[in-house]
Order: C-alpha cells, then sequence, then structure tokens
C-alpha cells in the first residue's frame, strides 16, 4: 500500500509555492498526495508567523489532522517552526518540527512513521540559511506561484521574517526561466512572481553579496519566455520598483497591469520608526509613474494600523494619504507584537480596541477604493482568464488589471483568456461583461 500524505499551509503566496515543491519531494519517494481532510499516513503543516492569528490557528490545525487520522504523523515546517521550534513541538500530537533549511529535506527526516512521545526538532541557526531552493506552486490549473528570491536583509522593526528565513538570496536567472517553461508546459496561463523581497533579486544569486542580475534583468528575460500568457509581480517595495520596470510592464507582451506596493503608513514619523527605507512622498512619485504610463493599472497597498506610537494624528495621516491616492485596494494588517523584534519593546503601546476601530476604517476604505477603481474600468474592454471553481452557478475570472468578474458557470470557460467589454457592476461587487467575440458552446 502506498502511503498517503496531506498538506495544510498558512501564510502568504510562498509559503504556497514551497509547500508544493515539498509535496512534488514526497510524490518522488512514493507517496500520494489526498486533500488534508481526508485520512493520511502523514500531515505536513507549513506555517506563518506575520499575524497572531497563524500562530492560534496551528494548534486547530493539528487537532484537525488528528480527528481525520489519531495515529498520523505530524510535522510542521516553515516560518513559525524556525523561530519557535519548541512551542511547536510542545503542541499535543505533533512528531517533527523542521527549520528553515530541513524543510525541504523533510522525507530524510521521517523515518518509519510512529508516533513520537515529544515533538522532535531540526532547526538550524539562522545564519546557516544562506542556500537557494528554487519552488514554484500549481494551487489550480490556471495560475502558478513561482518563488524567484528568499530572505531578506531590510531591518524593518515590526518583522520577524529575517529571523524565520535567513539573509536575501536569489534563484539564479537560468532556473527561473526553466521553472517558468516547465510550468507553462502544464497549460497555465498565468504565473505569479514571488519571494519575501523580489525587488532585491539577484543579491546571492551566486551564493555572494554582489548582484549578478537585478530584478529588471529578470522580467526582461521572463517576459520572452514563450507560451506563458500572463505574468505579475505578486510584492514589490516602493524604493526596489524602478522607472525601468514600471516601463517595461507597461509595454510588455506579457507582464500584466498589476503591482502591489507595501506601504505600511502614511505618516513618515511613523516609517521612520518601522525603519522603513522611503518616506511617503517616494510613494507618491511610485504611484503617479505607474498612472502615468497605464492609467487603468492596478495598484494594491499593504498598510499596519496601531503600530507602537501611532496617534489619531499619524492614524489619519494615513488615512487621509491613501483617500487622496490614486489606488484600487488595501490589505489592512492590524499591528501585533513579535518576540524579537524592536517594536515590540517600544513605548506608545496602541490598545487593541483603538487597533481594531483603526482596521475596520481602513477596511472600508478599500471596498470604497475598488469600487471606484471597478467603476473607472466600466466600459473598457479587457481580457479574462477564468478560473475552475463552480461557485452557486457562476465562474468567476480577472482582467489582466485585476477587476474580478462573474458569469453563469460555463465549463468551457475553465482556464481560457477572453476578450470581454465590462458593463456593470453586480449586487455582490463584482463586475459583469458581454464577451467581445462570439462565445457559444
Amino acid at each position: 500500500m502506498r502511503k498517503k500524505v496531506a498538506f495544510y499551509t498558512l501564510g502568504c503566496k510562498l509559503n504556497f509555492s514551497e509547500t508544493s515543491t515539498i509535496a512534488r519531494g514526497f510524490t518522488d519517494e512514493g507517496f500520494d498526495r489526498v486533500d488534508f481532510s481526508e485520512k493520511a499516513d502523514i500531515y505536513v503543516i507549513n506555517t506563518c508567523s506575520v499575524t497572531e492569528n497563524a500562530d492560534k490557528r496551528f494548534k486547530s490545525i493539528v487537532k484537525q489532522a488528528q480527528k481525520a487520522n489519531s495515529e498520523a504523523f505530524v510535522a510542521a515546517v516553515g516560518c513559525y517552526a524556525q523561530l519557535k521550534p519548541q512551542e511547536l513541538a510542545d503542541v499535543n500530537g505533533v512528531d517533527l518540527v523542521l527549520g528553515a533549511t530541513e524543510k525541504f529535506k523533510i522525507t530524510d527526516y521521517i523515518n518509519d512513521l510512529s508516533k513520537n512521545d515529544f515533538g522532535e526538532v531540526h532547526s538550524c541557526e539562522i545564519e546557516e540559511a544562506d542556500f537557494y531552493v528554487g519552488s514554484y506552486s500549481i494551487g489550480d490549473r490556471t495560475r502558478a506561484f513561482l518563488k524567484v528570491q528568499d530572505g531578506c536583509d531590510y531591518k524593518c522593526t515590526y518583522c520577524t521574517i529575517p529571523l524565520a528565513r535567513g539573509i536575501s538570496r536569489s534563484d539564479t536567472v537560468q532556473n527561473v526561466l526553466e521553472n517558468a517553461r516547465e510550468i507553462s508546459a502544464q497549460n497555465i496561463k498565468e504565473i505569479v512572481l514571488t519571494g519575501v523581497n523580489i525587488g532585491d533579486y539577484g543579491k546571492g544569486e551566486f551564493g555572494n553579496k554582489k548582484h549578478e542580475h537585478t530584478f529588471l534583468d529578470l522580467v526582461t528575460e521572463l517576459d520572452k519566455v514563450e507560451g506563458i500568457e500572463r505574468l505579475r509581480i505578486s510584492s514589490i517595495e516602493p524604493n526596489l520598483l524602478k522607472n525601468e520596470t514600471i516601463d517595461l510592464v507597461s509595454k510588455s507582451r506579457a507582464f500584466v497591469p498589476h503591482f502591489h506596493i507595501p506601504l505600511q503608513s502614511g505618516s513618515n514619523e511613523i516609517l521612520k520608526k518601522m525603519k522603513r527605507r522611503y518616506m511617503r512622498e517616494l510613494y507618491v512619485d511610485r504611484v503617479s509613474k505607474i498612472k502615468e504610463v497605464m492609467p487603468h493599472a492596478c495598484i494594491g497597498v499593504d498598510v499596519i494600523v496601531g503600530f507602537p506610537g501611532e496617534s489619531d494624528e499619524h492614524f489619519l495621516e494615513t488615512y487621509n494619504f491613501l483617500t487622496e491616492l490614486e489606488i484600487s485596494y488595501l490589505h489592512v494588517f492590524t499591528y501585533s507584537e513579535r518576540d524579537n523584534t524592536e517594536a515590540a519593546e517600544m513605548d506608545g503601546v496602541v490598545p487593541m480596541n483603538v487597533r481594531s476601530k483603526r482596521s475596520k476604517m481602513l477596511r472600508g476604505l478599500s471596498v470604497k477604493k475598488r469600487r471606484a477603481f471597478y467603476e473607472s474600468q466600466l466600459g473598457s474592454r479587457r481580457t479574462v482568464l477564468f478560473e475552475g471553481e463552480n461557485k452557486e452557478g457562476y465562474i468567476y475570472g480577472f482582467t489582466e488589471n485585476y477587476v474580478k468578474v462573474k458569469s453563469p458557470w460555463n465549463p468551457e470557460l475553465v482556464n481560457t483568456l477572453h476578450d470581454v467589454s465590462l458593463t456593470k457592476i453586480d449586487d455582490d461587487g463584482l463586475v459583469r461583461f458581454d464577451f467581445v467575440e462570439v462565445f457559444s458552446n
């Protein structure tokens, strides 16, 4: 009987790409992959430490695995496993915890699959996480997340990622192009480039700090790969998003007009406390440049509320800054204290109820921003990539500039690209359209 393995991924697109690579390792060793809700011999949980919520969810996911099979072997990998391995090992039912360098060799650590009395920990000093493991995920048939970079050399005062993932290091251009071709050969239409700090691409490509290639070199080469219909940049720091990259996207064959640019605060005072590497004026400059060459571009923003010392005035500065900025949606994060970060020791702790209220205000602003962006796109002609899920009789898809559309379910549309004209916004906030070309069953 072939053994069965199941995976659960918490956190970011990067984690999803790494889970897929780990899963392919198990398949190569003769395991069959099953859904996490099914009975398996091994459950692997890829953890995240960015928010407190991800920490808390871990225990309930372990319970879920035990419910499906109380005798199953449970392994924890990923960022939280690197930062607090013993904490995870102490969770009832956990047999193995692997840190940053060990997770890709998980099959080497699994011997007889018998349950351990105590969680066994294998985690390196994070300084040892200095080699690069490429990965990509195929989560559904329409898009794949392709990892191009790992780790971070920035010292943002709220962030544990450098502690969890180590120094900034990159895949070689050759490897990235090879992975992109592999993905495209599987009839996947869209590739999302992912990493911890992808604008820093090129550093550590040959095991040193020297940039042999830049992010611009990488996107220039990727744009030439035949068979890839769409390329999307997941998230890039404003100080690393150069004019040349924006210009390339504007003229590109495959890169879509969609940028996700972390801001974190609209107050220069708070940005300095966060040790971000730009001021708000640079952010305005990036948004203006994008809109100048691609007026229809979608721009997403990460923002943190409730950072230590954030007064009502600071928050309103952020709120008003974002209100006036020509952006399309927000990802709002409520600040949570993380061990071993500078911010956790700072004065001016913002009460939880205030953090929560500010978060709610920005989420409300995000809804308005998205609506305004969608309205600005009505009447325009776009290309939609349709997804594979039938949700209550509808099929959904995204335009190149990230407008979410819906249409009555038609299985023939799955994983296909079609030119459409955006017509109206539905009651649920999604956009309806007419096919530009004649489409019939």
